[in-house]
């Protein structure tokens, strides 16, 4: 018996050990990002500061690339593709999981196989369809082209199936409809799923930047991926300055993801397992 337990307490360790590595491997470029951010201005790119850590490179970056207006307008159309996003992806989500229509299956094929069509081949269809309707250098370019996606709809969907259908029918004899039994028995239950899918949309729309590089050209539309380049462009050769500009676009979605991530972590778990 103690031979076992002993070779499950190395199994562990090992364990421990390989995850302990990963975990440094994954974050050491982000630990020299912001220590370089520290380092005096103009100096080369280096792992640690030989001089007291300033603040200095924060507030010039900041000044320098105007990101004030770029975090707004990043903020703004996060938020706007993710209620978008969540509200359409529980519908349908709720569609699929629960409702029988004739070609359900077929609709599911098609949502499944939008997740393999990269943005990229649609941008012409989507830039002419923007252009007739007068939505180039607007947000709507912004919002609308990504307020439906596959994967939230899908993420949904399988949510929705782990939670017994015996809460729905309790729900339908108090005299829920659909809409009553989706948004105060389904939702409320669903949130591991919908924070999953909040941050998902929220990251990726605040780290993009082809929609805005390809739909915008007016400097009050830059989002802060689109700053964070041009930023990039003038002070090349600048590393703290740059790794301090870097910083201040990735904090915000970090402090977001740790605030989530427990939720984040159930609903991925949760939406493998079907009822």
């Amino acid at each position: 018996m103690s031979k076992i337990n002993w070779n499950l307490k190395s199994t562990n360790l090992l364990r421990l050990g390989v995850l302990v590595l990963g975990a440094f491997i994954v974050l050491l470029p982000l630990l020299v990002v912001f220590i370089t951010s520290f380092a005096p201005p103009g100096a080369i790119l280096e792992v640690s500061p030989k001089t007291k850590w300033s603040l200095v490179n924060y507030r010039d970056a900041w000044e320098r690339g105007k990101f004030l207006l770029a975090f707004a307008n990043s903020t703004l159309v996060a938020i706007a593709v993710t209620a978008f996003q969540m509200v359409t992806s529980a519908l349908a989500g709720y569609a699929l999981a629960r409702l029988k229509f004739r070609g359900k299956q077929a609709l599911l094929l098609v949502v499944l196989a939008t997740l393999v069509i990269p943005f990229q081949l649609l941008v012409i269809p989507i830039f002419l369809v923007l252009k007739w309707g007068h939505l180039i250098n607007t947000y709507g370019a912004l919002i609308l082209p990504t307020a439906v996606n596959g994967f939230g709809i899908f993420l949904l969907r399988q949510y929705f199936q782990t939670i017994p259908v015996e809460l729905e029918e309790a729900a339908t004899i108090d005299g829920a409809n659909r809409l009553q039994i989706l948004w105060r028995v389904m939702l409320p239950l669903a949130r591991p799923a919908l924070v999953t899918l909040f941050l998902f949309t929220f990251i990726a729309e605040w780290n993009d930047l082809f929609k805005p590089l390809v739909f915008t050209t007016r400097p009050e539309l830059r989002t802060v991926q689109l700053a964070l380049a041009e930023f990039q462009e003038q002070f090349t050769n600048n590393w703290p300055l740059m790794m301090a500009a870097v910083t201040i676009t990735t904090v915000p979605v970090m402090v977001l993801f740790l605030i989530g991530q427990r939720q984040f972590i159930q609903g991925i778990a949760a939406t493998g397992i079907k009822n």
